[in-house]
């Protein structure tokens, strides 16, 4: 039973990790380096 509920707790996290970068991206953020800041060291 105890394992049940850490893996339903572990699969929510993941996927609302997963919806917060997905939302950050639809709203123009990004995770990656943007190579016109950082002299394009990134590439």
């Amino acid at each position: 039973m105890g394992t049940m509920i850490t893996g339903g707790m572990l699969v929510v996290i993941v996927a609302l990790i997963i919806r917060s970068m997905i939302r950050s991206k639809k709203a123009g953020k990004s995770l990656h380096c943007d190579c016109k800041h950082c002299g394009k060291h990134c590439s």
